[in-house]
């Protein structure tokens, strides 16, 4: 049984990988966010009792279905709005933009301005060529390579069989890995 420390420092220790994670799925600041505070709550709630050493895999498959059903609600929403937009006219944009989440390197103070800019802008190209990733591909390929989880508990919180979980990996890296080389960075 989990202690609520032992929950809570889960939940510190994976809030900025999920936000990046959810973001890149849903490409809304906003929504990404809601999902990701969905699923740690639904966490929290349902399974906070369970063995600490559960949680990684629980809260993947929450955070995953959270994401899924966003994609669902957005594609009904654009279904009904839409059409309805063209009567509106200007869409003005109300609230402020989602701060971004700080990068925590060591030493990244003793860097050059130089080196810092050209290192962001890899991490850009290789943020963007991951959003690109179809869902599976990059649910599984964060999942492997981000979460360091390993193979069966990927399959697990993905619901589906080892071997797809393989062959979506190996299609993100070698598309990835493609992308990257067009764009002239060496993966």
């Amino acid at each position: 049984m989990a202690t609520r420390t032992e929950l809570s420092a889960f939940l510190e220790s994976v809030e900025k990988r999920a936000f990046k994670q959810a973001v890149w799925s849903l490409r809304d600041d906003d929504a990404a966010l809601d999902a990701v505070q969905d699923a740690m709550l639904k966490l929290s709630l349902r399974y906070g009792e369970r063995p600490a050493d559960e949680f990684p895999m629980l809260f993947q498959r929450i955070l995953q279905n959270v994401i899924l059903d966003a994609h669902r609600r957005l594609k009904v929403r654009r279904f009904w709005v839409s059409p309805l937009s063209v009567l509106k006219g200007a869409n003005e944009d109300e609230g402020d933009p989602l701060e971004s989440v700080a990068d925590e390197r060591d030493g990244a103070e003793h860097e050059t301005p130089h080196g810092l800019f050209e290192r962001r802008h890899v991490l850009v190209q290789i943020e963007r060529e991951i959003a690109r990733l179809p869902n599976r591909q990059r649910e599984a390929f964060l999942m492997r390579y981000w979460e360091e989880m390993n193979i069966a508990e990927t399959a697990a919180a993905m619901g589906c069989s080892e071997g797809s979980v393989k062959t979506h990996c190996s299609r993100a890296t070698q598309t990835l890995a493609a992308a990257l080389s067009a764009k002239g960075l060496m993966p």
